[in-house]
Protein backbone atom coordinates (compact mmCIF):
# COMPACT_ATOMS: atom_id res chain seq x y z
CA UNK A 1 0.00 0.00 0.00
CA UNK A 2 2.64 2.48 0.46
CA UNK A 3 4.14 1.38 -2.42
CA UNK A 4 1.17 2.24 -4.65
CA UNK A 5 1.11 5.64 -2.48
CA UNK A 6 4.42 6.58 -3.23
CA UNK A 7 3.94 5.72 -6.71
CA UNK A 8 1.08 7.74 -7.31
CA UNK A 9 2.27 10.89 -5.67
CA UNK A 10 5.77 10.78 -7.97
CA UNK A 11 2.97 10.86 -11.11
CA UNK A 12 1.23 13.40 -9.37
CA UNK A 13 4.41 15.54 -8.92
CA UNK A 14 5.67 14.49 -12.54
CA UNK A 15 2.16 16.31 -14.21
CA UNK A 16 2.61 19.35 -11.50
CA UNK A 17 6.07 20.35 -12.89
CA UNK A 18 4.98 19.70 -16.45
CA UNK A 19 1.97 21.91 -15.97
CA UNK A 20 4.10 24.33 -14.31
CA UNK A 21 6.17 24.68 -17.10
CA UNK A 22 3.77 25.01 -19.80
CA UNK A 23 2.07 27.98 -17.29
CA UNK A 24 5.77 29.53 -17.25
CA UNK A 25 6.50 29.43 -20.57
CA UNK A 26 2.59 30.79 -21.85
CA UNK A 27 3.55 33.60 -19.11
CA UNK A 28 6.74 34.41 -21.06
CA UNK A 29 5.26 35.39 -24.27
CA UNK A 30 5.64 38.71 -25.86
CA UNK A 31 2.67 40.45 -24.18
CA UNK A 32 0.76 42.59 -27.20
CA UNK A 33 -0.45 44.83 -24.82
CA UNK A 34 3.08 46.95 -24.54
CA UNK A 35 3.42 50.22 -25.78
CA UNK A 36 5.67 53.56 -26.31
CA UNK A 37 4.64 57.14 -26.08
CA UNK A 38 6.76 59.01 -27.87
CA UNK A 39 6.58 63.47 -27.32
CA UNK A 40 8.74 66.18 -28.09
CA UNK A 41 8.79 69.33 -29.98
CA UNK A 42 8.09 69.74 -33.49
CA UNK A 43 11.01 69.13 -36.17
CA UNK A 44 12.94 66.81 -33.18
CA UNK A 45 12.95 63.92 -35.71
CA UNK A 46 10.21 61.69 -33.96
CA UNK A 47 8.14 60.62 -37.21
CA UNK A 48 11.67 60.35 -38.78
CA UNK A 49 12.84 58.15 -35.77
CA UNK A 50 9.80 56.02 -35.50
CA UNK A 51 9.90 55.30 -38.61
CA UNK A 52 13.70 53.87 -38.90
CA UNK A 53 12.83 51.78 -35.89
CA UNK A 54 10.00 50.15 -38.04
CA UNK A 55 12.26 49.81 -40.97
CA UNK A 56 9.92 52.27 -42.81
CA UNK A 57 12.12 54.38 -45.76
CA UNK A 58 9.35 56.85 -46.58
CA UNK A 59 8.17 58.89 -43.11
CA UNK A 60 4.69 60.00 -43.49
CA UNK A 61 4.31 63.25 -40.93
CA UNK A 62 0.61 63.54 -39.37
CA UNK A 63 -0.36 65.55 -36.75
CA UNK A 64 -2.58 65.63 -33.64
CA UNK A 65 -1.89 61.69 -31.64
CA UNK A 66 -0.90 59.59 -34.82
CA UNK A 67 -0.33 55.97 -33.98
CA UNK A 68 1.77 53.08 -35.25
CA UNK A 69 3.97 49.78 -34.21
CA UNK A 70 6.71 48.36 -34.50
CA UNK A 71 7.34 44.58 -35.34
CA UNK A 72 9.07 42.56 -32.30
CA UNK A 73 10.42 39.11 -32.88
CA UNK A 74 11.89 36.75 -30.07
CA UNK A 75 14.10 34.38 -32.19
CA UNK A 76 15.04 32.85 -28.97
CA UNK A 77 11.72 31.99 -28.27
CA UNK A 78 10.35 31.77 -31.36
CA UNK A 79 7.68 34.69 -30.66
CA UNK A 80 6.48 38.10 -32.31
CA UNK A 81 3.85 40.51 -31.57
CA UNK A 82 3.31 44.55 -32.49
CA UNK A 83 4.68 47.32 -30.12
CA UNK A 84 2.33 50.03 -30.32
CA UNK A 85 3.41 53.86 -30.58
CA UNK A 86 1.86 56.74 -30.05
CA UNK A 87 3.46 60.17 -31.35
CA UNK A 88 1.97 63.31 -30.24
CA UNK A 89 2.34 66.63 -32.23
CA UNK A 90 5.25 68.64 -31.40
CA UNK A 91 2.53 71.60 -30.04
CA UNK A 92 1.88 72.23 -26.72
CA UNK A 93 -2.16 72.64 -27.24
CA UNK A 94 -2.12 69.13 -27.70
CA UNK A 95 -0.46 67.69 -24.73
CA UNK A 96 -4.42 66.92 -23.78
CA UNK A 97 -4.54 64.03 -26.18
CA UNK A 98 -2.39 62.43 -24.38
CA UNK A 99 -5.63 60.82 -22.17
CA UNK A 100 -6.14 58.31 -25.20
CA UNK A 101 -2.57 57.10 -24.82
CA UNK A 102 -1.70 57.00 -21.52
CA UNK A 103 -4.44 56.08 -19.32
CA UNK A 104 -4.52 54.42 -15.72
CA UNK A 105 -5.19 51.24 -17.60
CA UNK A 106 -2.20 51.05 -19.97
CA UNK A 107 -0.22 53.20 -17.46
CA UNK A 108 1.67 50.18 -16.34
CA UNK A 109 2.53 48.76 -19.74
CA UNK A 110 3.67 52.20 -21.25
CA UNK A 111 7.38 53.54 -21.91
CA UNK A 112 8.01 56.78 -22.50
CA UNK A 113 10.10 58.89 -25.09
CA UNK A 114 11.40 62.15 -24.70
CA UNK A 115 12.65 63.56 -28.14
CA UNK A 116 14.73 66.89 -28.37
CA UNK A 117 17.32 67.85 -31.51
CA UNK A 118 20.68 68.44 -31.85
CA UNK A 119 19.76 71.63 -34.27
CA UNK A 120 18.72 73.65 -31.41
CA UNK A 121 21.25 72.42 -28.73
CA UNK A 122 20.01 75.88 -26.64
CA UNK A 123 16.75 74.76 -26.31
CA UNK A 124 16.69 71.21 -25.43
CA UNK A 125 16.95 71.48 -21.47
CA UNK A 126 14.14 73.81 -21.18
CA UNK A 127 12.19 71.15 -24.31
CA UNK A 128 12.86 68.23 -22.11
CA UNK A 129 11.88 70.02 -18.63
CA UNK A 130 8.43 71.63 -20.14
CA UNK A 131 7.40 68.04 -21.41
CA UNK A 132 7.88 67.07 -18.10
CA UNK A 133 5.79 68.83 -16.70
CA UNK A 134 2.62 68.58 -19.14
CA UNK A 135 3.01 65.13 -18.54
CA UNK A 136 3.51 65.55 -14.60
CA UNK A 137 0.27 67.66 -14.76
CA UNK A 138 -1.56 64.58 -17.16
CA UNK A 139 -0.84 62.08 -14.45
CA UNK A 140 -2.05 63.94 -11.49
CA UNK A 141 -5.50 64.00 -13.10
CA UNK A 142 -5.67 60.23 -13.93
CA UNK A 143 -7.86 58.51 -10.85
CA UNK A 144 -4.79 56.94 -9.20
CA UNK A 145 -4.75 56.31 -5.46
CA UNK A 146 -1.77 57.40 -3.80
CA UNK A 147 -1.55 53.47 -2.90
CA UNK A 148 -1.17 52.50 -6.51
CA UNK A 149 1.40 55.83 -7.44
CA UNK A 150 3.75 54.52 -4.15
CA UNK A 151 3.74 51.19 -5.78
CA UNK A 152 4.52 52.53 -9.64
CA UNK A 153 7.25 54.53 -7.83
CA UNK A 154 9.06 51.47 -5.70
CA UNK A 155 8.58 49.27 -8.75
CA UNK A 156 10.75 51.68 -10.94
CA UNK A 157 13.08 52.91 -7.60
CA UNK A 158 13.86 48.69 -7.29
CA UNK A 159 14.25 48.37 -11.23
CA UNK A 160 16.68 51.18 -11.41
CA UNK A 161 18.20 49.43 -8.89
CA UNK A 162 18.79 46.20 -10.04
CA UNK A 163 20.70 47.63 -13.05
CA UNK A 164 23.76 44.99 -13.75
CA UNK A 165 26.66 46.42 -16.18
CA UNK A 166 26.77 43.60 -18.72
CA UNK A 167 29.84 41.26 -17.64
CA UNK A 168 29.38 41.96 -13.85
CA UNK A 169 25.77 40.15 -12.82
CA UNK A 170 27.90 37.62 -10.12
CA UNK A 171 29.55 40.26 -8.58
CA UNK A 172 26.90 42.29 -7.96
CA UNK A 173 24.06 39.30 -7.26
CA UNK A 174 25.08 39.47 -3.54
CA UNK A 175 24.56 42.99 -3.11
CA UNK A 176 21.08 43.45 -4.82
CA UNK A 177 19.51 39.56 -3.49
CA UNK A 178 16.53 40.43 -1.53
CA UNK A 179 14.58 37.91 0.71
CA UNK A 180 12.70 35.76 -1.01
CA UNK A 181 10.35 34.97 1.64
CA UNK A 182 8.72 38.97 2.03
CA UNK A 183 5.09 39.22 1.22
CA UNK A 184 5.36 43.08 0.09
CA UNK A 185 7.15 45.46 -2.32
CA UNK A 186 7.85 47.55 0.68
CA UNK A 187 9.15 44.62 2.89
CA UNK A 188 11.88 43.96 0.10
CA UNK A 189 12.82 47.94 -0.43
CA UNK A 190 14.28 47.75 3.18
CA UNK A 191 16.83 45.31 1.63
CA UNK A 192 18.18 47.34 -1.70
CA UNK A 193 20.34 49.83 -1.61
CA UNK A 194 19.81 53.63 -0.81
CA UNK A 195 19.70 55.69 -3.88
CA UNK A 196 22.23 58.19 -4.66
CA UNK A 197 21.95 61.86 -4.22
CA UNK A 198 19.99 63.36 -6.56
CA UNK A 199 18.64 60.03 -8.55
CA UNK A 200 14.90 59.56 -9.18
CA UNK A 201 14.02 63.02 -6.94
CA UNK A 202 10.59 63.68 -9.66
CA UNK A 203 9.87 59.94 -9.84
CA UNK A 204 6.96 59.61 -12.91
CA UNK A 205 6.84 55.40 -11.71
CA UNK A 206 7.34 55.18 -15.71
CA UNK A 207 10.23 54.44 -17.76
CA UNK A 208 11.67 57.22 -19.45
CA UNK A 209 14.49 57.14 -22.64
CA UNK A 210 15.42 60.86 -23.57
CA UNK A 211 16.79 60.27 -26.91
CA UNK A 212 19.01 63.54 -28.55
CA UNK A 213 18.51 62.98 -32.36
CA UNK A 214 20.30 64.43 -35.36
CA UNK A 215 23.23 64.30 -33.72
CA UNK A 216 25.16 64.42 -37.13
CA UNK A 217 24.66 68.27 -37.04
CA UNK A 218 27.66 68.81 -34.45
CA UNK A 219 29.85 69.33 -37.15
CA UNK A 220 27.82 72.18 -38.46
CA UNK A 221 27.55 73.36 -34.67
CA UNK A 222 31.68 73.57 -35.07
CA UNK A 223 31.82 74.79 -38.09
CA UNK A 224 29.28 78.03 -37.70
CA UNK A 225 28.88 78.70 -34.36
CA UNK A 226 32.62 77.53 -33.03
CA UNK A 227 31.10 74.97 -30.93
CA UNK A 228 33.95 72.96 -29.08
CA UNK A 229 34.37 69.92 -27.29
CA UNK A 230 33.38 71.24 -23.96
CA UNK A 231 30.45 72.85 -25.38
CA UNK A 232 29.23 69.47 -26.22
CA UNK A 233 30.45 68.23 -22.90
CA UNK A 234 28.63 70.63 -20.91
CA UNK A 235 25.32 70.19 -22.81
CA UNK A 236 25.99 66.56 -21.88
CA UNK A 237 26.48 67.02 -18.61
CA UNK A 238 23.78 68.94 -18.03
CA UNK A 239 21.37 65.96 -20.05
CA UNK A 240 22.67 63.39 -17.88
CA UNK A 241 22.34 65.18 -14.61
CA UNK A 242 18.15 65.43 -15.79
CA UNK A 243 17.74 61.48 -16.85
CA UNK A 244 19.01 61.09 -13.27
CA UNK A 245 16.41 62.81 -11.89
CA UNK A 246 13.52 61.17 -13.42
CA UNK A 247 15.60 58.08 -13.91
CA UNK A 248 15.68 58.43 -17.57
CA UNK A 249 18.42 56.25 -20.54
CA UNK A 250 19.67 58.65 -22.65
CA UNK A 251 20.66 58.03 -26.28
CA UNK A 252 21.90 60.22 -29.06
CA UNK A 253 21.14 58.97 -32.26
CA UNK A 254 21.20 60.08 -36.00
CA UNK A 255 19.10 58.33 -38.43
CA UNK A 256 21.15 60.48 -41.44
CA UNK A 257 24.07 58.28 -40.51
CA UNK A 258 22.26 55.50 -38.51
CA UNK A 259 24.07 55.77 -35.00
CA UNK A 260 22.40 54.27 -32.50
CA UNK A 261 19.63 53.60 -34.01
CA UNK A 262 19.26 49.93 -33.47
CA UNK A 263 20.96 49.89 -30.69
CA UNK A 264 17.63 52.25 -29.36
CA UNK A 265 15.83 49.16 -30.93
CA UNK A 266 17.15 46.68 -28.75
CA UNK A 267 16.82 48.78 -25.32
CA UNK A 268 13.60 49.27 -26.18
CA UNK A 269 12.47 45.55 -26.06
CA UNK A 270 14.67 44.58 -24.14
CA UNK A 271 13.55 47.01 -21.01
CA UNK A 272 9.46 46.32 -21.77
CA UNK A 273 10.31 42.55 -22.86
CA UNK A 274 12.95 41.35 -20.53
CA UNK A 275 15.01 40.32 -23.91
CA UNK A 276 18.59 39.90 -23.49
CA UNK A 277 20.54 43.50 -23.73
CA UNK A 278 24.64 43.14 -23.43
CA UNK A 279 25.81 46.48 -24.35
CA UNK A 280 27.29 48.24 -21.88
CA UNK A 281 27.26 52.21 -21.57
CA UNK A 282 28.93 54.40 -24.11
CA UNK A 283 30.65 57.14 -23.34
CA UNK A 284 33.58 57.66 -26.05
CA UNK A 285 32.22 59.01 -28.84
CA UNK A 286 30.93 62.54 -28.44
CA UNK A 287 27.39 61.69 -31.07
CA UNK A 288 26.72 58.26 -30.20
CA UNK A 289 26.32 58.50 -26.31
CA UNK A 290 24.62 55.92 -24.96
CA UNK A 291 23.43 55.86 -20.62
CA UNK A 292 21.03 53.00 -19.36
CA UNK A 293 18.97 53.88 -16.99
CA UNK A 294 20.45 52.80 -13.23
CA UNK A 295 24.24 53.21 -14.61
CA UNK A 296 24.94 56.95 -14.13
CA UNK A 297 25.85 58.92 -10.82
CA UNK A 298 27.02 62.02 -9.98
CA UNK A 299 30.48 60.87 -9.61
CA UNK A 300 30.61 59.54 -13.44
CA UNK A 301 29.28 63.17 -14.91
CA UNK A 302 32.18 64.52 -12.29
CA UNK A 303 34.66 63.03 -14.99
CA UNK A 304 33.60 65.71 -18.03
CA UNK A 305 34.13 68.83 -16.04
CA UNK A 306 37.74 67.73 -16.60
CA UNK A 307 37.30 69.38 -19.95
CA UNK A 308 35.60 72.48 -19.21
CA UNK A 309 38.11 74.95 -19.30
CA UNK A 310 35.81 78.17 -20.05
CA UNK A 311 33.05 77.05 -18.36
CA UNK A 312 31.86 76.07 -14.88
CA UNK A 313 29.56 72.97 -14.79
CA UNK A 314 27.25 74.89 -12.69
CA UNK A 315 26.89 77.81 -15.00
CA UNK A 316 23.35 78.40 -16.38
CA UNK A 317 22.50 76.63 -19.30
CA UNK A 318 21.08 79.26 -21.49
CA UNK A 319 24.24 81.33 -20.38
CA UNK A 320 26.64 78.83 -21.92
CA UNK A 321 24.58 77.36 -24.83
CA UNK A 322 22.75 80.67 -25.88
CA UNK A 323 20.59 81.15 -28.81
CA UNK A 324 22.82 82.90 -31.80
CA UNK A 325 21.87 86.06 -33.19
CA UNK A 326 19.47 86.13 -36.10
CA UNK A 327 21.95 86.43 -38.93
CA UNK A 328 20.53 88.28 -42.38
CA UNK A 329 20.52 86.15 -44.85
CA UNK A 330 23.02 85.82 -47.58
CA UNK A 331 21.84 87.62 -50.99
CA UNK A 332 21.52 85.35 -53.63
CA UNK A 333 22.69 85.64 -56.76
CA UNK A 334 20.76 86.22 -59.77
CA UNK A 335 20.50 83.00 -61.74
CA UNK A 336 21.47 83.65 -65.29
CA UNK A 337 20.12 81.52 -68.23
CA UNK A 338 21.94 80.34 -71.47
CA UNK A 339 20.13 81.89 -74.20
CA UNK A 340 19.40 79.46 -77.13
CA UNK A 341 22.20 79.24 -79.50
CA UNK A 342 19.99 79.89 -82.29
CA UNK A 343 18.07 82.72 -81.23
CA UNK A 344 21.47 84.00 -80.53
CA UNK A 345 22.85 83.76 -83.86
CA UNK A 346 19.65 85.45 -85.37
CA UNK A 347 20.15 88.35 -83.03
CA UNK A 348 23.35 88.56 -83.85
CA UNK A 349 22.89 88.63 -87.55
CA UNK A 350 20.29 91.06 -87.57
CA UNK A 351 22.26 93.74 -85.46
CA UNK A 352 25.46 92.70 -88.04
CA UNK A 353 23.02 93.97 -91.26
CA UNK A 354 21.84 96.74 -89.02
CA UNK A 355 25.00 98.62 -88.61
CA UNK A 356 26.58 101.24 -90.80
CA UNK A 357 29.88 100.73 -92.15
CA UNK A 358 32.23 103.02 -90.31
CA UNK A 359 34.73 104.75 -92.58
CA UNK A 360 37.90 102.85 -92.14
CA UNK A 361 41.06 103.54 -94.11
CA UNK A 362 43.55 106.42 -94.72
CA UNK A 363 45.20 107.68 -97.34
CA UNK A 364 47.94 109.66 -96.76
CA UNK A 365 51.38 111.02 -97.88
CA UNK A 366 54.31 108.65 -97.24
CA UNK A 367 56.64 111.47 -96.34
CA UNK A 368 54.20 112.26 -93.38
CA UNK A 369 51.86 115.05 -95.05
CA UNK A 370 48.42 115.36 -93.86
CA UNK A 371 46.21 112.25 -93.91
CA UNK A 372 42.51 112.57 -95.39
CA UNK A 373 39.99 109.98 -94.71
CA UNK A 374 39.47 107.13 -97.62
CA UNK A 375 36.16 107.49 -99.34
CA UNK A 376 32.87 105.95 -97.65
CA UNK A 377 32.55 102.48 -98.39
CA UNK A 378 36.17 102.19 -98.77
CA UNK A 379 37.80 100.16 -95.96
CA UNK A 380 41.51 98.55 -95.29
CA UNK A 381 40.71 95.11 -96.28
CA UNK A 382 38.38 95.89 -98.74
CA UNK A 383 38.61 94.52 -102.41
CA UNK A 384 38.24 98.35 -103.69
CA UNK A 385 40.90 99.38 -101.93
CA UNK A 386 44.42 99.87 -103.49
CA UNK A 387 47.58 97.90 -102.84
CA UNK A 388 48.74 98.26 -99.38
CA UNK A 389 51.82 100.27 -98.33
CA UNK A 390 54.12 99.80 -95.88
CA UNK A 391 52.62 101.42 -92.58
CA UNK A 392 49.58 100.71 -93.41
CA UNK A 393 48.69 103.24 -95.67
CA UNK A 394 46.70 102.35 -98.83
CA UNK A 395 45.95 104.64 -101.94
CA UNK A 396 42.89 104.47 -104.89
CA UNK A 397 43.24 102.28 -107.68
CA UNK A 398 44.13 104.37 -110.51
CA UNK A 399 41.21 105.50 -112.77
CA UNK A 400 40.88 104.04 -116.12
CA UNK A 401 42.15 106.30 -118.57
CA UNK A 402 39.32 105.91 -121.26
CA UNK A 403 37.07 107.03 -118.59
CA UNK A 404 35.21 110.38 -118.88
CA UNK A 405 36.58 113.51 -117.05
CA UNK A 406 33.24 112.97 -114.75
CA UNK A 407 34.58 109.58 -113.20
CA UNK A 408 38.21 111.07 -112.44
CA UNK A 409 37.57 111.74 -108.53
CA UNK A 410 40.48 114.33 -108.00
CA UNK A 411 42.10 116.55 -110.79
CA UNK A 412 45.44 117.88 -110.88
CA UNK A 413 46.03 120.85 -108.85
CA UNK A 414 48.53 123.22 -109.49
CA UNK A 415 49.10 124.33 -106.17
CA UNK A 416 50.09 120.81 -105.12
CA UNK A 417 53.57 119.31 -105.77
CA UNK A 418 53.88 115.88 -107.24
CA UNK A 419 50.18 115.27 -107.22
CA UNK A 420 47.99 114.67 -110.61
CA UNK A 421 44.66 113.29 -111.65
CA UNK A 422 46.71 110.86 -114.47
CA UNK A 423 49.21 108.46 -114.74
CA UNK A 424 51.18 110.31 -117.18
CA UNK A 425 51.25 113.60 -114.58
CA UNK A 426 52.47 111.40 -112.03
CA UNK A 427 54.97 110.03 -114.55
CA UNK A 428 56.01 113.58 -115.48
CA UNK A 429 56.15 114.90 -112.42
CA UNK A 430 58.57 111.94 -110.57
CA UNK A 431 60.80 112.53 -113.81
CA UNK A 432 60.51 116.42 -113.85
CA UNK A 433 61.87 116.56 -110.12
CA UNK A 434 64.95 113.83 -110.91
CA UNK A 435 66.10 116.12 -113.46
CA UNK A 436 66.22 119.00 -111.83
CA UNK A 437 68.09 117.68 -109.48
CA UNK A 438 70.41 116.03 -111.52
CA UNK A 439 71.03 119.31 -112.86
CA UNK A 440 72.94 119.84 -109.44
CA UNK A 441 76.54 120.08 -108.76
CA UNK A 442 76.28 117.63 -105.93
CA UNK A 443 73.62 115.35 -105.63
CA UNK A 444 72.77 113.65 -102.46
CA UNK A 445 73.62 109.48 -102.08
CA UNK A 446 70.59 107.86 -103.74
CA UNK A 447 69.38 109.95 -106.05
CA UNK A 448 68.85 109.43 -109.75
CA UNK A 449 71.88 109.57 -112.13
CA UNK A 450 72.44 109.88 -116.00
CA UNK A 451 72.44 106.08 -116.86
CA UNK A 452 71.37 104.44 -113.73
CA UNK A 453 68.26 102.08 -114.22
CA UNK A 454 65.08 103.61 -112.40
CA UNK A 455 62.19 101.62 -112.01
CA UNK A 456 58.54 103.53 -111.78
CA UNK A 457 55.72 102.16 -109.17
CA UNK A 458 52.50 102.13 -111.02
CA UNK A 459 49.85 105.31 -110.83
CA UNK A 460 48.18 103.44 -108.22
CA UNK A 461 50.90 102.32 -105.98
CA UNK A 462 53.21 105.07 -103.97
CA UNK A 463 56.78 104.47 -104.14
CA UNK A 464 57.89 102.87 -100.58
CA UNK A 465 61.51 102.83 -101.18
CA UNK A 466 64.25 105.36 -101.14
CA UNK A 467 63.90 107.53 -104.34
CA UNK A 468 65.65 106.25 -107.29
CA UNK A 469 65.62 102.73 -106.28
CA UNK A 470 63.45 100.21 -107.60
CA UNK A 471 59.88 99.72 -105.68
CA UNK A 472 59.41 96.24 -104.77
CA UNK A 473 56.88 94.08 -105.88
CA UNK A 474 55.79 97.51 -108.37
CA UNK A 475 54.08 95.64 -111.43
CA UNK A 476 55.02 98.01 -114.25
CA UNK A 477 58.66 98.81 -114.76
CA UNK A 478 60.09 101.55 -117.00
CA UNK A 479 63.31 101.34 -117.60
CA UNK A 480 65.21 104.20 -119.03
CA UNK A 481 68.79 103.74 -120.43
CA UNK A 482 69.20 107.49 -122.13
CA UNK A 483 70.92 110.34 -122.32
CA UNK A 484 68.93 113.66 -120.37
CA UNK A 485 67.94 115.35 -123.58
CA UNK A 486 65.42 112.32 -124.78
CA UNK A 487 63.98 112.03 -121.77
CA UNK A 488 63.14 115.58 -121.41
CA UNK A 489 61.70 115.16 -124.72
CA UNK A 490 59.91 111.92 -123.78
CA UNK A 491 58.49 114.27 -120.91
CA UNK A 492 57.17 116.78 -123.04
CA UNK A 493 55.19 114.68 -125.38
CA UNK A 494 53.43 112.98 -122.78
CA UNK A 495 52.50 116.35 -120.50
CA UNK A 496 51.06 117.82 -123.84
CA UNK A 497 49.23 114.37 -124.26
CA UNK A 498 47.56 114.48 -120.92
CA UNK A 499 46.79 117.71 -121.84
CA UNK A 500 45.03 117.46 -124.54
CA UNK A 501 42.99 114.60 -123.29
CA UNK A 502 42.03 116.38 -120.44
CA UNK A 503 40.70 119.81 -119.17
CA UNK A 504 42.99 122.53 -119.55
CA UNK A 505 44.30 122.90 -116.76
CA UNK A 506 47.18 125.45 -115.38
CA UNK A 507 50.82 124.00 -115.82
CA UNK A 508 52.44 122.06 -112.94
CA UNK A 509 55.06 123.88 -111.51
CA UNK A 510 58.29 121.54 -111.27
CA UNK A 511 59.37 120.86 -107.43
CA UNK A 512 63.18 121.17 -106.45
CA UNK A 513 62.70 118.54 -103.91
CA UNK A 514 61.58 114.49 -104.61
CA UNK A 515 57.85 113.85 -103.29
CA UNK A 516 56.84 109.96 -102.96
CA UNK A 517 53.73 110.69 -101.47
CA UNK A 518 50.79 108.76 -103.36
CA UNK A 519 47.65 110.78 -104.98
CA UNK A 520 43.94 110.56 -104.19
CA UNK A 521 42.35 108.97 -106.85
Amino acid sequence: MKDEKKDGNEKENIWASVLSEVQLKGTNKLSPNQQVVVIGDRESGKTTLVAKLQGNVDPKKGSGLEYAYIDVRDEYRDDHTHLAVWLLDGDANHAHLLRYALTEETYSSTLLMLTVSMTTPWAMLDQLQEWASLLQDHIDKLPFSAEAIREYQHKYVRRWQEYVEPGDELETAQLRRTSRHVDGEEEGMDHLLPLPEGVLTRNLGLDIVVVVTKTDYMATLEKDLDYKEEHFDFIQQHLRKFCLQYGAALFYTSVKEDKNCDLLYKYLVHRIYGLVFPTPALVVEKDAVFIPAGWDNDKKIGILYENLQSMKPDDDYSDVINRPTARKPAPREAELHAEDEQNFLSRLLQQLQQQQPAPVGITGAVNGSTASPTPAGTGVNSPSAGTPIRGGIQVQKPVDRRSSSSAIPNQMDPTKTGISGTSEGVLANFFNSLLKKSSSTASPTGMLQPGDRVSVPNSGAPASGSEGSPVPGSPDKLNLVSRPGEVAAELDRLAQSASSRLNPIPSVPVSTNVDNSSSDC
